[in-house]
């Protein structure tokens, strides 16, 4: 019997599909993540990343309710990217609590983890 994830691999197998990679990290290094995105991609890999910029000022943050109901969904879709992903990358010289929950999250799921600053990774 298969997990979820053995089942999901073996469909991306199956299906020819491209490495997807997953950039995980702080909001505040957007321009980073972007740029990961265009190496990822231009390696000929499918990246997953977060959509939303959290720490912008935006009309989103106008609710504080609405807000933290967002932020749960959001994280919620992210480790779904993390699920779908082959590997991880990690952007950034900063490691905080979200992006430390992402990487034992992935981790935890045997997903390889690399790092654009490995002297960041709390495993180090």
């Amino acid at each position: 019997m298969l997990t979820p994830e053995e089942e999901l691999a073996d469909a991306k197998k199956l299906s020819g599909l491209p490495h997807i990679v997953a950039i995980c990290g702080s909001t505040r290094f957007m321009a980073e993540m972007n740029e990961a995105d265009l190496r990822e991609t231009k390696a000929g890999r499918i990246v997953v990343k977060p959509g939303c910029d959290m720490k912008s000022p935006h009309e989103l943050r106008s609710d504080p309710v609405e807000f933290e109901t967002l932020k749960v969904r959001l994280d919620a879709l992210h480790r779904a990217k993390i699920r779908l992903a082959d590997e991880v990358l990690v952007v950034g010289d900063y490691i905080g609590d979200s992006t430390r929950a992402e990487i034992a999250y992935a981790r935890s799921l045997g997903k390889p983890v690399r790092f654009t600053h490995p002297e960041v990774d709390p495993a180090a």
